[in-house]
C-alpha cells in the first residue's frame, strides 16, 4: 500500500531553519506531483507548497514565498521542504501528500496524505 513517511520535524526558535523529508513508497512516485501542508490546533489545514512530477513546476502559498524551498529526489522516492525564517505562528503539524491526477496542486484533493510531522517555533 502507499505510504507516506514524514520526518524532520522539531523544535526551533523564531528564524530558525528546518528541512522536512517525505519518503514514499507504494506508488510510482516520479509520477506524482507531491504537496505539503500544515495544520495548526483549531485551524484548518493549509497549502504550503507543491511541486511537479518532474520537479519542473513548484508552487508555494504566499505567506511562505521567499522562505520555503520544496524540492524532490525521484531516485530516492522523496520530497524535501526547507524552511527558513521560521516564525511562531507557523507551528503546526506539517503532512505530505501526493496525487497522479491533481491539477490545482493547492487543492486538498490529493490522493494520499502521510501522517505529519510536529513542527514547533518559540518565540
Amino acid at each position: 500500500q502507499v505510504q507516506l513517511v514524514e520526518s524532520g520535524g522539531g523544535l526551533v526558535q523564531a528564524g530558525g531553519s528546518l528541512r522536512l523529508s517525505c519518503a514514499a513508497s507504494g506508488l510510482t512516485f516520479s509520477r506524482n506531483a507531491m504537496g505539503w501542508f500544515r495544520q495548526a490546533p483549531g485551524k484548518e489545514r493549509e497549502f504550503v507548497a507543491a511541486i511537479s512530477w518532474s520537479g519542473g513546476m513548484t508552487y508555494y502559498a504566499d505567506s511562505v514565498k521567499g522562505r520555503f524551498t520544496i524540492s524532490r529526489d525521484n531516485a530516492k522516492n522523496t520530497v524535501y521542504l526547507r524552511m527558513n525564517s521560521l516564525k511562531p505562528e507557523e507551528t503546526a503539524a506539517y503532512y505530505c501528500a501526493a496525487s497522479g491526477t491533481l491539477l490545482n496542486f493547492a487543492s486538498p484533493d490529493y490522493d494520499y496524505w502521510g501522517q505529519g510531522t510536529q513542527v514547533t517555533v518559540s518565540s
